[in-house]
């Protein structure tokens, strides 16, 4: 036997991804890539195609939090005995009054734990600076910073506990031009999504599964969406949505703002703290 061969005989074959699973929330529901007729595609079924065009179960659905997959979805996901499962949620959870990163970091450590025992692989996503491409008022946008930032650290400790892969949002390239996200800058669009299927494509083959080829970065059979269909999701969708979810997390923003107030006063002159103030108000 030569040296190749021996190299080769212990470099395990690339596993076979015969069944998909998708987890999470709107983003995974694939908000931001219609399909004509009404219908939602996403990352999921452009990952399945770059997997081989493996059998492809979504089980998430709007508004989930991580709690959500941990006792809705995780169990039907467990039954199915995948070979890859990719989960995207945790935003839902940062909108809300009653954020708990302890908790989110139990319920996504059993989540991913439930997954290695059935024999998955399991790919996470950490979040970017919703910031910088979705204007907030300063308060607020600076409450959401630390809420993300919270979440991607309970995000990170799993992904190291466990060993699995993560797609980082921040980092991934493209993730902060525009033509990454749809109308409301909350969900990908189709690019984005395409974006998202390669770089968890990317992460599944670090994994050693078989990845048939590239995602497609051409957008190719998505519903074309008028102008007027953009105003109307906002007028009807999007500002209701912001609304609700603003309400819940406003109290927050608040408590951030004093927090900082506080803390700039025990360390700077009342001048410091006035300049402060002008441009908080400015970027209000």
């Amino acid at each position: 036997m030569t040296v190749q061969q021996a190299v080769s005989e212990s470099v395990p074959a690339p596993r076979v991804v015969g069944r998909l699973v998708v987890l999470g929330d709107s983003t995974s529901v694939g908000l931001g890539d219609p399909l004509p007729g009404g219908r939602w595609r996403g990352f999921g079924p452009l990952l399945a195609d770059a997997l081989g065009g493996c059998d492809l179960t979504n089980l998430s659905r709007t508004g989930a939090r991580i709690g959500t997959v941990r006792h809705e979805q995780l169990p039907l996901a467990a039954a199915l005995r995948p070979d890859a499962v990719v989960v995207v949620a945790g935003m839902n959870d940062t909108m809300r009054s009653d954020f708990d990163p302890e908790q989110l970091r139990a319920d996504l450590d059993h989540v991913v734990g439930k997954l290695l025992d059935v024999g998955a692989v399991v790919v996470l996503a950490s979040y970017h600076d919703h910031a910088r491409v979705f204007r907030l008022p300063a308060s607020l946008r600076r409450a959401l910073r630390r809420r993300v930032d919270e979440l991607n650290a309970v995000i990170r400790s799993v992904v190291l506990a466990r060993g699995i892969g993560c797609v980082d949002l921040d980092t991934l390239p493209g993730a902060y031009d525009l033509s990454a996200w749809s109308v409301d800058r909350l969900h990908p669009s189709e690019l984005g999504h395409r974006m998202l299927a390669q770089g968890f494509a990317d992460e599944l083959e670090l994994a050693g599964c078989a990845v048939a080829e590239p995602v497609s970065m051409v957008c190719a059979g998505g519903a074309t969406i008028a102008a007027w269909q953009h105003v109307a999701w906002l007028v009807f969708k999007g500002i209701p949505w912001l609304w609700r979810r603003g309400s819940d997390l406003v109290p927050y923003a608040f408590t951030v703002l004093y927090r900082t107030v506080i803390g700039d006063s025990r360390h700077s002159s009342w001048a410091t703290w006035g300049n402060y103030s002008q441009e908080n108000s400015v970027n209000s």
